[in-house]
């Protein structure tokens, strides 16, 4: 699918350097972008998950830990 990006200039030299450092081209440092922000937070989402179970578990404990 076709896609038109608008950029600053500071977004623009910014992409052509991460393009640059890794040796492809700009629209594969974009694509690789979104999938690193895409991966990142799903693992963030998994982590807030896995908290939440933990502090539902041991909330005895974290509580009297807290005293």
């Amino acid at each position: 699918m076709a896609m038109t990006l608008r950029l600053s200039k500071e977004d623009e030299r910014l992409l052509t350097l991460l393009a640059q450092e890794d040796g492809v081209s700009r629209q594969e440092a974009t694509i690789r972008a979104i999938h690193e922000v895409a991966a990142r937070r799903g693992h963030e989402q998994r982590v807030k998950e896995a908290s939440a179970r933990v502090r539902i578990r041991y909330a005895e404990v974290l509580e009297r830990l807290g005293r």
